[in-house]
Parts: C-alpha cells; sequence; structure tokens
C-alpha cells in the first residue's frame, strides 16, 4: 500500500474497516478495543505511514468525553433524582478534563418507554463515549448492551448487575441479599407470626424491574432458609390507578384476615403505605425501598417500619468516574463493585443523607 503523508482518521477506519471513534481510541490509547481491531487499525497505520502527531496526542485528555445516563425520569427527592445528583457531582470534578454527561430518561415503570429511550441512545452512538445503564429491564438492557459492545462503547450497570454481559463495571448493592434483608426486616416487625401480602407495583403488566426480581428471589429465599410456612398474598397493582389499587387490595384484606405484613421490591412503596394509612391498619407491617420523601412521611407515621436503601448517589458518582478514568487514562475499574445495604428506621434515617454518602468514597 502507497504511504501517504496526507491520510486521515476517516482513511485509516476505511481501510480497517472500524469507526473513527475505534482508531482514535487506539491512537490515543483510550477506552476499551477490541485485540482485533487494535491489530488491523495499527497495521493499515504502518502500510500507510501515518505518525500521529506527538503534541495533540498529548493534549489528547483534553478532548471532551461525551457519556451519557441511561435513567428513569424523575423529581426531586426521589431515588433516581439521588443518582443523577451523584452524576452531576463527579461531571463537576472532571470537567477539567472535559467530560459532559447527558441524562436521558424513560418511565422507570414501562418497557416501551426505555426501549424508545434506547433507540434515541442508538442514534448518538456515534458521538457518545461511554454509557452508563439503570439496568430495569434486562431483556432490554441486553439488547442495548450487545448495540454498544459492537461499537466498543463501554458501559456501566448500576442499579442492578446483570453478570453474563461486558460491562465495564457494576455499582450497586447485591440486590438478592438486598430482597433476604426485606424478608429478615419483615419477619422480626411481625414477630414470626400472620401472612405476607406482596404487592408488585408496576405500569405494565410483567414489567417488573431486574432490581425487583432479584429482591423476590432473595425474599423467597430468606423465607425458605428459615422454614417459615407463610402464606403470600400477590397483587399487583398500578401506578396512578387508585381506584384499581383500592379495590384490589380491599378484596385481598377481605379475603385475607390473616394478613400481618407487607412488602414491596421498588421505591413505590408509599403506594401501599398511602392505601394503609387511608384504611388506618396500624396493624400491618409493612417494609419497603429507598428513601424517598413518600416513604419517609410514611416511616414518620408508623406505616412504614423499615427501609433499605443502597446509595444511589454512589453508584452514579462512581459511575462517572470509571467511565472518565478509563477514556482518559486507560485505567479499568473492579467489574464488580457492591456497596453496602441499608437498614433505615424511623430513629436514623435523618442521618442518611447525600452528602455523607458521597463523603464515604
Amino acid at each position: 500500500m502507497q504511504k501517504n503523508k496526507n491520510i486521515r482518521l476517516t482513511d485509516i477506519a476505511r481501510l480497517a474497516n472500524v469507526s473513527v471513534g475505534t482508531v482514535d481510541r487506539v491512537i490515543h490509547n483510550r477506552g476499551r478495543v477490541s485485540e482485533e481491531n487494535i491489530r488491523r487499525v495499527k497495521e493499515i497505520m504502518e502500510q500507510v505511514g501515518y505518525k500521529p502527531n506527538l503534541i495533540a496526542r498529548s493534549l489528547a485528555v483534553k478532548k471532551p468525553c461525551y457519556l451519557v445516563a441511561l435513567i428513569p425520569d424523575f423529581r426531586p427527592g426521589d431515588y433516581w433524582s439521588a443518582m443523577e445528583y451523584g452524576i452531576r457531582r463527579a461531571e463537576e470534578e472532571w470537567e477539567s478534563y472535559g467530560v459532559k454527561v447527558s441524562v436521558l430518561t424513560f418511565d422507570q415503570y414501562s418497557k416501551v418507554s426505555f426501549e424508545q429511550a434506547v433507540s434515541r441512545l442508538q442514534e448518538m452512538t456515534e458521538t457518545v463515549d461511554g454509557v452508563i445503564v439503570g439496568t430495569l429491564f434486562k431483556e432490554a438492557v441486553i439488547q442495548l448492551s450487545e448495540h454498544l459492545d459492537a461499537r466498543e462503547i463501554p458501559y456501566v450497570y448500576v442499579d442492578s448487575d446483570i453478570e453474563e454481559q461486558g460491562r465495564l463495571a457494576y455499582y450497586g448493592t447485591d440486590s438478592v441479599a438486598g430482597g433476604e434483608i426485606g424478608a429478615r426486616m419483615l419477619l422480626a416487625s411481625m414477630a414470626f407470626q400472620g401472612d405476607i401480602l406482596v404487592a408488585h407495583i408496576q405500569h405494565d403488566k410483567g414489567s417488573m424491574s431486574t432490581q425487583g426480581q432479584k429482591r423476590y428471589s432473595g425474599f423467597l429465599q430468606y423465607l425458605k432458609q428459615q422454614g417459615y410456612e407463610v402464606n403470600l398474598v400477590e397483587v399487583d397493582l398500578w401506578i396512578g390507578d387508585e381506584a384499581h389499587n383500592e379495590q384490589v387490595l380491599d378484596e385481598a384484606f377481605r379475603n385475607h384476615p390473616g394478613i400481618r405484613g407487607a412488602v414491596t421490591f421498588n421505591s413505590s412503596c408509599y403506594i401501599l403505605g398511602d392505601y394503609l394509612e387511608k384504611r388506618q391498619k396500624h396493624e400491618i407491617r409493612l417494609v419497603g425501598y429507598d428513601l424517598i420523601d413518600p416513604n419517609v412521611r410514611l416511616l414518620n407515621e408508623g406505616y412504614v417500619q423499615a427501609l433499605i436503601a443502597q446509595r444511589p448517589e454512589l453508584q452514579g458518582y462512581n459511575g462517572v468516574k470509571a467511565l472518565s478514568r478509563l477514556l482518559l487514562f486507560d485505567e479499568k475499574p473492579q467489574v464488580v463493585n457492591l456497596l453496602p445495604i441499608d437498614i433505615l428506621l424511623k430513629e436514623n434515617y435523618q442521618f442518611y443523607n447525600k452528602v455523607s454518602n458521597l463523603l464515604l468514597i
């Protein structure tokens, strides 16, 4: 092949049959590139006599790194609002290196909404250097992961892990253990007496999140380990449909007067808690997940006995940090990074906040 001093990155990409972004990552030793693509790019560079500008290379660390965080939409005080807080804190710390983060949101209870957000993300692929993924819908997340793998774009999972995928890292809790802890707290508050209401709260039927599925698995696992023979009364509650929820719950408590405990497996614990408050069911012991404002109010009022929390601020913060260090300095993190699982009660939740969590980094 004839050598040409005017060769461009686009020419190398075309000859090596890879993207321009892959050529850039090989030249500047940034990000994750397969051994085969590294070999092909370097082989073409040698054939055409391409010599990277050493001064430009020394300044490459200043090249902007565009990250996208794919997380559910949120309001102030929500679980995902705390995640976004951590993401923005990390972005501020890395902005001098050119790191910029766009937040792309979806309805956490709608698989269709998630798929639409993924389509928007895929349209941005050519300009994206790394992705943080809230793994709520397993099959759709796997498809997205395969898309990112094919384009050699690194990604980090938060909220819940999907172990068999090629993620750069996972930051979050052991979801199964979180379910076991929820079961332990609930049984203790019930004094190991009575039946349990299991509320699956969602928008779309069958759209239980990856996190929720694993927590439910851990919950059942703990009951089995304890040999606790209990009648589980399972109900589906719909976000935004109070009339349906009241009808379903009235029927459940009428048909199963032995219910003494209740559990939900996502941050929407308040939907069941609001019903218990409205019906003045003080005797029902409810355990839920995540320290969001509506759940905190019910914790204070005594309609929620415990909340299991998982430091979403740290998840978002560490996700941005891991991708930035990989892209800028080729530093790879440990793949699985488990965060503490916190048990919050009326007496201690006020000591748990974003700032103190980030100071633990």
